[in-house]
């Protein structure tokens, strides 16, 4: 993606995109009541939504410490390589003891491979709730008709869910699915979505208040989620740009949503959890550690990311590499440290560029509750040809669909 393409966030924690439109909410208590998921009892429906390469176990792990009993979601497992039982499918399947409900996201187009991975997962007991993948909008997804292009396709949409449904339903494991607002303006899919998802037996929804075309950029509409809490009687998670425990606080208060659902906002930042957690509880108190705290955090991390990894410390160590830049992000890190913790090669490496950092550091507050990451754009949306001439699959489309992928085994 060129430089034009993506606008991203400075150390600031400023974006360039200008102010958000929403309107801003009359301060005031904000009560978030329990959901019921079928047998599973949420006591507190806040979400970790699943990110591909970031929600691993020991990633959940961490957020779950900080947080509610919420769910904390497992990245997108694809279908077709737990079918095929892949080897790192099948390790990002694995969940840690600690945790209280066992999520995992399925993705996949083809009914019947969709239907089979669910099989697997009731049969072998893995997870205690499924949630089905249709908001993901990067282009080598859509451009296969999955992720958030497939809720364009009402019959697929609708026979993905009822398989699903029907086999896990009788194991007492609740689906859900999570949607974005459409492929774009012209062609929005959220109402349709929601009412299918639940006259299908979904137990809730999730809707990322974005199209596809928006990928990550602009500001999430958040009126449209409470377009769809208004038109469904299921319980509706809000996502999209909750940064901080009052963002959460204010997407309940203006659209009535049942539950939040966190993506790139607990991004080297697991303690938003903690956040979330005290303000549904009306307190003001917030975590904000210092570096010598933050460091302590990322060595725990790097400890369950061995252990994830079979021991295999450098591959835990080139995983967290990643999450030590989010971490980092405001600090007053120079670039010569942050480029010698891309060079770590195991948790000696880390912790010995850590010794050269000032544990006493202040939380910066340029980057309290901002954006985080970047923030991207598609040039176009990619879906397969002729898929917005109808909201049915035709014959030709499923036989292209359906053939074998190699991408969807391999990861």
């Amino acid at each position: 993606m060129s430089k034009h393409d993506e606008d991203i966030i400075d150390e600031r924690g400023d974006s360039r995109l200008g102010e958000d439109p929403r309107s801003t909410a009359v301060a005031g208590p904000v009560r978030i009541n329990p959901v019921n998921l079928g047998r599973i009892h949420v006591p507190t429906p806040v979400m970790l939504s699943p990110m591909a390469g970031v929600t691993n176990w020991p990633f959940r792990v961490i957020c779950e410490s900080y947080g509610p009993d919420g769910l904390y979601v497992a990245e997108m497992i694809t279908a077709r390589a737990l079918v095929a039982r892949n080897p790192k499918a099948l390790r990002l399947c694995r969940f840690a003891p600690s945790e209280k409900i066992r999520s995992l996201q399925l993705y996949g187009v083809d009914p019947s491979i969709v239907e089979q991975a669910a099989r697997i997962v009731v049969d072998n007991h893995m997870a205690d709730h499924v949630d089905l993948n249709f908001g993901c909008p990067v282009p080598k997804v859509t451009r296969r008709g999955g992720g958030s292009a497939l809720p364009w396709k009402t019959d697929l949409f609708t026979e993905v869910i009822h398989r699903v449904v029907s086999m896990c339903e009788p194991a007492g494991i609740p689906v859900t699915a999570k949607i974005r607002v459409g492929i774009d303006h012209e062609h929005e899919t959220f109402l349709d979505a929601g009412h299918i998802a639940q006259e299908e037996g979904c137990a809730a929804v999730t809707l990322h208040a974005r199209t596809t075309a928006e990928y990550y950029g602009g500001h999430s509409d958040w009126s449209r989620i409470g377009e769809l809490v208004e038109h469904l009687d299921i319980p509706v998670f809000g996502n999209g740009d909750i940064w901080g425990a009052d963002d959460a606080l204010a997407m309940v208060r203006q659209t009535g949503c049942a539950g939040v659902a966190i993506g790139r906002g607990c991004q080297g930042r697991p303690w938003l959890f903690a956040d979330i957690k005290h303000a549904f509880e009306g307190s003001d108190e917030r975590t904000n550690p210092n570096l010598g705290q933050v460091c302590q955090v990322i060595v725990h991390h790097a400890d369950l990311l061995t252990e994830f990894y079979d021991g295999d410390e450098r591959m835990a160590v080139h995983d967290l590499r990643k999450h030590i830049a989010w971490y980092l992000k405001g600090f007053p890190v120079g670039g010569s440290t942050r480029k010698a913790f891309m060079e770590c090669e195991n948790i000696a490496d880390v912790k010995r560029v850590m010794d050269g950092l000032d544990p006493q550091a202040p939380y910066p507050s340029r980057v309290i509750d901002k954006p985080r990451g970047r923030v991207r754009y598609a040039k176009k949306v990619h879906v397969p040809y002729g898929w917005l001439e109808s909201r049915t699959t035709t014959h030709e489309q499923r036989e292209t669909l359906f053939g074998d992928d190699p991408m969807d085994v391999s990861y």
